[in-house]
Order: structure tokens, then sequence, then C-alpha cells
């Protein structure tokens, strides 16, 4: 199909603490919009302090699809993303609105624009067996052994990230093929939009690790240790591997409460835990086509954004 026939969308990407919600609202009040949340920590109920959640007030200004829609117990998919994105953007195009994507989860954001890869089901037998040759190597040798048969996801990867260096050697294990490829090979059809990609990206990485910081220190400040109390408390169920108390600060809080460590450890490895969040999304977003890259440190950063959407929308 000609893409000039084709309906517009919107992506709002951004390594976290780019502004991008900031962003959003103020488009939201200038332009033809509906806005779609694309962050898997936002999808849980309860956990609105430490994934920086907009409060109720921001929300009642500029509702977000896809916030609060789950409990911390249940899991969400990048499959399942898809299927919602897709359905929440086929009703706002047939409203006579544009949809506006904007979050900081990059394999979303690619699963709906590429489609799903063909990744196998979660082998709890091959885990075990690469979780013992880990107690014997370490994870920095088993990082080692992505490269040699998948070195493109493993230069993504950090030598300490066991859950993505473990799921990326399961899947070659599984399958005798990498997970790059694998995604390569994506199925899926192509999306029906004509796309805008815009990512604020910083000019100083320096400025966005000092504001990563200034917000962690907030969320401490704000009542975060309180917030994960509560919710250990009404979902008892949660443990550190629950999807939900991976994201960023949420398992450090558990281990804090448990006893590990202390306040200024815990502030130390949140804060470092969202600069390595921060240089996976920049990775992500260097790896991606088409994109206006947007500086987000510029302090006409709103009006930026909004010439370029709206250039874009007169087509």
């Amino acid at each position: 199909m000609n893409q000039s026939a084709l309906p517009p969308a919107i992506f709002l990407m951004g390594p976290t603490a780019s502004g991008k919600t900031g962003a959003a609202v103020e488009l939201y009040s200038r332009l033809p919009l509906e806005l779609i949340s694309v962050d898997s920590a936002l999808v849980f109920r309860d956990m609105n302090i430490g994934t920086a959640k907009p409060d109720a007030e921001t929300l009642a200004k500029a509702p977000h699809h896809l916030i609060d829609i789950i409990p911390p117990t249940a899991a969400y998919s990048a499959a399942n993303f898809r299927t919602d994105a897709l359905r929440l953007m086929a009703d706002i195009t047939a409203r006579g609105k544009i949809p506006l994507l904007v979050g900081g989860t990059m394999l979303y954001f690619k699963a709906l624009q590429g489609g799903l890869s063909n990744l196998p089901e979660a082998s709890p037998e091959v885990r075990e067996q690469i979780e013992q040759e880990a107690a014997v190597v370490g994870w920095p040798a088993m990082h080692a052994k992505l490269a040699e048969v998948d070195p493109e996801t493993a230069a993504r990867l950090q030598p300490n990230d066991v859950q993505r260096i473990e799921r990326a050697l399961e899947v070659y294990r599984l399958t005798g093929q990498s997970m790059t490829s694998l995604h390569q090979a994506s199925v899926g059809e192509a999306l029906p939009y004509r796309l805008l990609k815009i990512a604020l990206v910083p000019s100083d990485r320096k400025v966005l690790h000092a504001r990563i910081a200034l917000r962690f220190d907030q969320m401490l400040a704000g009542g975060f240790i309180d917030e994960v109390k509560a919710l250990v408390q009404k979902y008892p169920e949660l443990t550190a591997d629950s999807t939900s108390m991976r994201c960023v600060g949420y398992r450090q809080a558990l281990e804090y409460l448990a006893g590990q460590y202390d306040t200024n450890e815990l502030r130390d490895r949140g804060i470092f835990a969202t600069r390595q969040l921060a240089k996976r999304q920049l990775t992500w977003l260097r790896a991606m086509d088409d994109i206006v890259e947007i500086d987000c440190l510029n302090p006409n950063l709103h009006t930026l954004v909004l010439h370029e959407i709206e250039a874009f929308i007169k087509g």
C-alpha cells in the first residue's frame, strides 16, 4: 500500500529520565492525539513511585492507555503488548485521532513494528544445565560463551546480566540458532500505519545520569520503600523472581528489606541499575532505522517535538 494512504502513528521513545512523559502531555494538549504507554513497568497496578508512573493529576489531564492494567502478580509479554496496542491504535484511528505511543520499552516498539520472533518457550531442563555451568565457571565466562555463538546479543549485554545471558544461551541450545537470527526472521504483518519515530536522546550522558540520580533520590524521599513493603503485604506471593519485581529498583528494594544491605547501598545499586537500563535503551535506539533524534536536554524540547509532529501530520 502507498505509505501516504496509511493512517499516521507516532513513536516517542527514549531512555529513562529523558522527559518522554512531559513531552507527551504537552503534545496531548496541542494535537488530536491519544496516548498509549509503551512501558513494561507501568502496566502493573500499585507500582507507582518506583516506576515513575505519571500521577493522577497528570493522567487526568492526559490519559494513557495500558497503564494499571494488571496486578503485579501477573505477567505481560511483548506479544500481549502487540495485541493490545494494535487494537487500541485501530480504535484511536477510527475516532479520528492519531495514536502516540510513548515509553522506553524498546522490545515492545520493535515487536509492534516488526512482528514477533519465533523464540522457543523456556525449558527448565536447559536452564538448570546453564545455571549449573555458571555455578562452576561464573556468569562472565557464560557471557563469553554467548559471544561465540551470538556476538550481537552478547555485545548488548553486561557480563553480569544473568537473566538475559541465560535466555540467549537457552534459545541457542534449544534451536541451534542465535537469538539475533531468530529476531531477524520475525513474523507478523507490517504495521499498517505511516510512522514517525522520534527518539529523545541526551547530548551529554553525564546530565542524564544526574537526572537519574536525582529521580531515584526523589523516589526514596517519596516513600518508595513503603510502597514495596505495601506490595509484599498485599501480594505475599511476590518474590524477587516475579516479572514485576524485575523492574529497576524493585529487586534492590526487596533485597534491602531482607537486610542484605543499608540505605546507602540501596541508593547506589538503584541508581546503577537505572543507568544500565538507560544504556540498554540507547543501544536499542542506535540499532533502529528511520529515527528522528532530538536532544532531550534542549530547553526547547517540547517545541522541537511539536514542530516535527506538525510537519509529519501535514504530510
